[in-house]
């Protein structure tokens, strides 16, 4: 998301403890969001793309798939990494996982044609990952920070998942996005010159245990609540959901993309 300040008010994240749900409930962006990308030549056959803060290896799989030549993955979370292999392998796509934080990557300078970061850069150590991010691009790459989020303000069902989600985790900054999506975000103003963006709207298809999954994969719940705090919320999004929803519903959703090169090419 875009605009985010503090980021929970300093209470502990790690993703690594919801891994098996996010695996199995946050499939990433549709495929309206690839064809785009590839409307801004992202995500080509001849290219070396490297996904930061991949998690499970969502981008990174798909790359794959859509027969990108070369595609690797780097997450600061070891157990999001292992999860990320095993969900390569069993689809049989030859991808290369590192256990890194963004800031500091092993690999060579001017290794990649492409680097993506999906609803993960706001994590980031600006000061540090855009000079790696420079870095590690060839002269005319492409650095693309994209994200693809419910909004609360429009979608009944995402409002009323969200304050519940507060009502058991109050710290939680996230909530509440107004969908917001700048022109050209002010960090990337000194280094970078936009090259490209887009953003949109789509109803993405749930059903009531499906969404359970995925507000459990999110940061305010299965990231930062114990299991035994996990638990609780789920029984009580299982009956809130039961109440305001049908078995299938949508939740709409905003995903939007910034393609940057660098200044200096």
């Amino acid at each position: 998301m875009h605009g985010l300040g503090d980021i929970d008010h300093g209470r502990t994240v790690d993703w690594g403890n919801t891994t098996a749900d996010y695996a199995r409930f946050r499939p990433g962006p549709p495929e309206s969001f690839y064809r785009r990308l590839e409307a801004h030549d992202v995500g080509l056959g001849h290219q070396t793309i490297l996904d930061l803060g991949t998690g499970t290896g969502v981008l990174a799989r798909e790359f794959a798939r859509r027969g990108v030549r070369s595609v690797f993955g780097s997450d600061i979370s070891e157990t999001q990494v292992a999860m990320a292999r095993e969900l390569a392998e069993a689809s049989g796509l030859n991808i290369n996982f590192v256990h890194a934080a963004a800031e500091s990557q092993p690999f060579g300078d001017g290794s990649f044609d492409v680097i993506t970061a999906n609803q993960c850069w706001l994590y980031f150590d600006k000061t540090k990952v855009i000079p790696e991010v420079l870095r590690l691009l060839k002269p005319d790459g492409v650095l693309v920070t994209s994200h693809f989020s419910w909004l609360p303000r429009l979608d009944p069902v995402a409002r009323r998942s969200e304050e519940l989600i507060l009502k058991h985790n109050p710290q939680w900054t996230a909530a509440d996005y107004s969908g917001d999506v700048p022109a050209c975000p002010r960090w990337a103003e000194e280094q970078f010159r936009l090259k490209g963006m887009f953003y949109y709207d789509e109803p993405i298809h749930f059903d009531r245990d499906t969404w359970r999954g995925r507000i459990r994969a999110c940061r305010g719940v299965g990231a930062a609540l114990s299991v035994a705090e996990v638990q609780k919320f789920d029984q009580e999004h299982e009956r809130l959901l039961q109440d305001i929803a049908g078995e299938r519903f949508t939740v709409l959703h905003r995903i939007d993309a910034h393609v940057f090169v660098s200044k200096q090419e």
